[in-house]
C-alpha cells in the first residue's frame, strides 16, 4: 500500500505545481515581463550625458528614463553609476570651467500612438560642471510637453546651483546620481462662463415676461408727473403773455 499511495501524493502535487503555475503566468493575460512596460506606458528613452575638456559634445548613455503616459504624465530614472575615469573626467571638466550636458530624445506620450512618438532630433540642456561636481551628483531634471503629449523642452539645475570653489575629495560622492525627475504639460486657461451668462439672460427675460410693467415706456410709467408739470407751464406762459399785454396797453394810453 505504501507504494500507491506515495503515487498518488506525487500525482497530486504535480498537478497542483501545474494549476499554480498557470495562474501565475498567465496573471490575467499578462506575461511576467509586461507588468513594468504596462506600468510606465510601454516603453523607456535614453538619457545621455556629455562632459569634455576641449568642449566638444559627446552624448553617451547615462540611463532610461521611464516614461508614463496618461492625463497626468510622469517619468521615472534607471540607477545610474558614474564609473572611476568618468568621475575623474568630470573633475577635470570642472576644473576649466566645463559644461556638463545631457539630452533626450523627442517623443510623444501617448500609449495609443507608440508608432508615431518618435521624431527627429533631441532635447537638450547643460549646467556648469562645477556646480554637478559640487552637488555630488545631486540634479533635478524637468521635462516639458505640448498640448499633443510631444516633449518639447528638457531642463536641469543641481542642488546647490552655484559653484563656490568647494573641492570634492572623495570620488565615492561622485558615483551615484540622485535625481529628482518631474513631467509638466500645459494647463488649460479657464473658458468664459457663456452658460452662466446665457442662463442669467433667460432669467431677467422670464422676469420681464411676468412683470409688463418693466416693458413699459418711460411716458408710459411718468405720465402722472409729466402732465402736471406741462399743465402748469403752459399756465405759467399764458399768465406771463397777458400781463404783458396789459402793460403795452397802458402804454398806448398815456400817450395820448
Amino acid at each position: 500500500m505504501a507504494r500507491p499511495l506515495s503515487f498518488k501524493i506525487t500525482v497530486v502535487t504535480t498537478v497542483l505545481f501545474v494549476v499554480c503555475t498557470s495562474f501565475v503566468g498567465c496573471n490575467n493575460g499578462r506575461r511576467v515581463g509586461d507588468a513594468m512596460d504596462t506600468e510606465f506606458g510601454g516603453f523607456s528613452v535614453p538619457l545621455e550625458h556629455s562632459f569634455e575638456v576641449d568642449d566638444v559634445a559627446k552624448f553617451r548613455f547615462r540611463g532610461s528614463l521611464l516614461l508614463k503616459a496618461g492625463r497626468e504624465p510622469s517619468v521615472s530614472l534607471t540607477p545610474s553609476l558614474l564609473s572611476e575615469e568618468d568621475r575623474a573626467k568630470l573633475k577635470e571638466v570642472a576644473a576649466v570651467d566645463g559644461l556638463y550636458r545631457i539630452r533626450v530624445p523627442r517623443v510623444l506620450l501617448q500609449a495609443d500612438r507608440q508608432t508615431e512618438r518618435q521624431l527627429e532630433g533631441h532635447l537638450t540642456a547643460f549646467v556648469r560642471a562645477c556646480a554637478m561636481v559640487e552637488s555630488h551628483l545631486s540634479d533635478v531634471i524637468h521635462l516639458h510637453t505640448d498640448v499633443s503629449g510631444y516633449l518639447i523642452g528638457v531642463s536641469i539645475v543641481t542642488l546647490p546651483g552655484a559653484c563656490r570653489g568647494t573641492e570634492v575629495e572623495d570620488e565615492v560622492d561622485l558615483e551615484v546620481f540622485n535625481t529628482t525627475l518631474s513631467v509638466t504639460a500645459p494647463v488649460n486657461a479657464p473658458g468664459p462662463e457663456t452658460a452662466f451668462f446665457l442662463e442669467r439672460m433667460e432669467q431677467e427675460s422670464e422676469k420681464k415676461g411676468k412683470n409688463p410693467q418693466e416693458q413699459k415706456s418711460f411716458f408710459a410709467k411718468y405720465w402722472m408727473y409729466i402732465v402736471p408739470l406741462v399743465l402748469f407751464l403752459m399756465m405759467s406762459g399764458a399768465q406771463d403773455q397777458s400781463g404783458g399785454g396789459a402793460g403795452g396797453g397802458a402804454a398806448n394810453g398815456g400817450g395820448r
